[in-house]
């Protein structure tokens, strides 16, 4: 069964000043921009919300698609009243910003694409799916484990585990299907075929270190934009949110202001 509902999701707005909507990746929710609040609320009216059936957002019914995705992202447009917004998204909302501004370009005044990925090989491509397929066959506890070191640096790892903790039991937490589903959305969205025609300005970041998101990929993202600016965090992995979240504010503020 598919679904082809739009879902009210559960949002928050914090600060004053333009219109900033923060998008999460995959079995997270709104609390992943919890490091780069406090400095983003200071420049920016910053909308946040949890995707369909993750944090607390209503769970969809049956499967859904990135378009699925783009359109819940506009019902928040519409419920918070913003005619123009800078949008924002790490990982999987790397991917559904670029999908919303393709399909809604009148509402977008800049992106920012945080950990993601585009011109994918087919290596690259069988890669990411077989993570997908482990966790279908074995389960998404016994492979998640496996996951920490491609997403956080050893020494993040060594100093903050409850950090880890945290974000592999909100894993855990969410459901298998929702999980599963999104997990697949990003290992086979392509954006390679229509990035291109994205004429806002583009802010394109990631880790120096992040294996699926590597700067291979962000470098021919940048290349094809007609608007874009690369930078790559030295030293980081995919977890950017959770282990340099002020970091990433501070590029997003001075590349917002830039423009």
């Amino acid at each position: 069964m598919v679904s082809t509902t739009v879902i009210p999701c559960e949002y928050s707005v914090e600060g004053s000043g333009p219109a900033l909507i923060l998008i999460h990746g995959i079995g997270a929710a709104r609390n992943t921009w919890s490091k780069a609040l406090p400095l983003l609320k200071k420049h920016f009216t910053v909308v946040t919300y949890d995707l369909r059936g993750h944090g607390v957002s209503p769970m969809p019914n049956g499967e859904f698609t990135l378009d699925d995705l783009v359109e819940d992202l506009e019902l928040v447009r519409s419920r918070c009243n913003i005619d123009k917004a800078h949008i924002a998204g790490h990982s999987l909302g790397g991917m559904i910003g670029p999908a919303y501004a393709h399909r809604y370009p009148q509402h977008v005044l800049s992106l920012g694409l945080l950990s993601t990925a585009a011109f994918r090989t087919d290596e690259d491509s069988r890669k990411v799916m077989s993570v997908v397929l482990a966790m279908e066959k074995n389960g998404i506890p016994e492979i998640l484990e496996t996951l920490t070191d491609r997403w956080f640096t050893d020494s993040f790892i060594a100093t903050h585990p409850e950090v880890i903790a945290a974000r592999l039991q909100q894993v855990i937490n969410t459901d298998p299907n929702i999980f599963l589903n999104v997990f697949r959305i990003y290992a086979t969205t392509e954006m390679a075929p229509w990035i291109h025609e994205i004429t806002h300005p583009c802010l394109v970041l990631t880790g120096e270190h992040d294996g699926g998101c590597n700067p291979r990929l962000n470098r021919l993202i940048a290349e094809a934009l007609t608007d874009s600016t690369l930078q790559i965090l030295p030293g980081y992995k995919h977890s950017l949110m959770l282990e340099c979240g002020d970091l990433v504010a501070e590029r997003l503020i001075e590349f917002i202001q830039s423009q």
